[in-house]
């Protein structure tokens, strides 16, 4: 077997083997098949796709590529989410928690920002101690206790997708759906995952713009997951403005804390519960939808979510009292107030803007090597829908520094649309892919 003849095949349109596929992938990784190779033959795909059946099969060859966590000495279920990416999407942060509180096991692996979608890992570790380098054995002991645990992918946890993605961002090939449902099902696969909720995204601020493409991908996972073995619903949800009233690793911070405690934005708590209400049926804790999100819902309103949450934060290195001590305080000296240029109302406030404005400001990075600014990012004073005077305080911006704040402020000036009518109501969960 060689791999310029695999590459011929997909050039030419043909359907690899689950032999061609494992061949291709554990050649690489074990550096005996060089990047220009899998460079073509991940254009390929790009431009020839995959079918379900090669898609199980690169899920399958990835997964297998390195080590995987084995949670078999715990007791279930194991049910995490996944979401594509957009900006102050947060909700990682606060159905993890809830979910755990009603008796479902979350491991989560999670990823950090790149370009203008924000990264879970970095969001945790602005939270001063918090340690989201775990090792296998750590993850299952905190998994035990609290019900969840957080961390980011080690380098033995399907080394194949860390090349494969490296590859991609450098080749122009992200976008590839059998790509993409690879690399995000063999990673959660890996961490122990039985079930997975997907938050698929689309608009402005998505990875997928335009909803036909969203769906697509939201089916490939699914089909794919299934394949795999593991129970798999997917939401599509509205990425056209920022999720929250917050942007920013430790402002999203205190947004979750504020959802934990009854105090949060009506959108981000509407989608972090329908997300969650679909974990806890896949857990086998409701029979449908509705029951999930009323259990959610009293389980926010006893406190115990902030509780685990909480000691999630202890348990992986960080300190509850200094995380309470900082909130409303933990910010850049580097700052500024937006206001209203004209009255009327918010029509929309793009999403695309504010997150590219953000890595701006210091909130996410270009390069997965750029650091970044914990105390950096925006808090929304006025969103969609509200009546607004020439001279109202739109936004607070903070910036890692003062070229940063100059060069995103006129980019968060552009993000605000207004009418001189209400906006339309605007539902932020579009269908469920099951």
């Amino acid at each position: 077997m060689r791999a310029v003849d695999i590459v011929a095949k997909k050039r030419d349109g043909g359907e690899l083997s689950r032999e061609e596929i494992a061949f291709l992938i554990s050649g690489y990784v074990a550096g005996e098949i060089p990047d220009y190779q899998v460079s073509a033959w991940a254009m390929a795909v790009f431009f020839r796709g995959m079918t379900a059946g090669e898609t199980a099969a690169l899920t399958q060859a990835m997964l297998q590529s390195g080590k995987t966590i084995a949670l078999s000495d715990i007791p279930g279920p194991f049910v995490d989410k996944h979401s594509t990416g957009g900006v102050g999407d947060k909700t990682s942060l606060i159905l993890a928690p809830l979910a755990a509180s009603l008796g479902i096991k979350v491991p989560m692996m999670s990823g950090r920002a790149l370009g203008h979608t924000g990264g879970t890992l970095d969001k945790l570790e602005a939270i001063s101690g918090y340690r989201t380098a775990l090792s296998a054995d750590e993850f299952r002991k905190i998994i035990r206790r609290d019900g969840f645990a957080m961390t980011g992918q080690t380098a033995e946890i399907v080394p194949a997708d860390r090349l494969l993605y490296a590859l991609r961002d450098v080749t122009a090939t992200v976008e590839s759906i059998p790509l993409i449902t690879a690399s995000i099902l063999s990673k959660k696969a890996a961490e122990g995952a039985q079930a997975l909720v997907l938050d698929v995204k689309y608009g402005s601020g998505a990875f997928m713009k335009e909803t036909a493409k969203a769906e697509a991908l939201a089916r490939s996972l699914v089909d794919t997951g299934s394949a795999l073995g593991l129970k798999v619903t997917a939401l599509l949800t509205d990425m056209d403005e920022p999720l929250g009233a917050m942007v920013g690793n430790f402002l999203e911070v205190e947004e979750c804390l504020d959802c934990l405690e009854g105090r949060g934005p009506k959108d981000l708590m509407d989608v972090t519960l329908e997300l969650a209400a679909r974990m806890v049926v896949l857990g086998g804790k409701a029979a449908n939808a509705a029951e999930g999100r009323r259990m959610c819902e009293s389980a926010l309103a006893s406190g115990k979510p902030r509780e685990l949450f909480l000691r999630n934060v202890q348990s992986q290195g960080g300190d509850p009292a200094a995380l309470e001590a900082a909130r409303g305080v933990y910010r850049s000296p580097v700052c500024a107030e937006l206001r209203a240029a004209q009255g009327g109302y918010i029509a929309r406030i793009s999403a695309q803007d504010v997150g590219q404005a953000a890595v701006r400001l210091g909130v996410g990075r270009n390069r997965t090597e750029d650091p970044v600014c914990p105390t950096a990012g925006v808090q929304f004073h006025r969103r969609r829908g509200d009546a607004v005077q020439p001279g109202d305080a739109l936004m607070t911006v903070w910036a890692a520094d003062q070229a940063g704040l100059d060069s995103a402020l006129p980019q968060l000036e552009r993000a605000v649309e207004y009418s001189a009518a209400p906006p339309p109501p605007r539902s932020l969960i579009y269908k469920e892919v099951i």
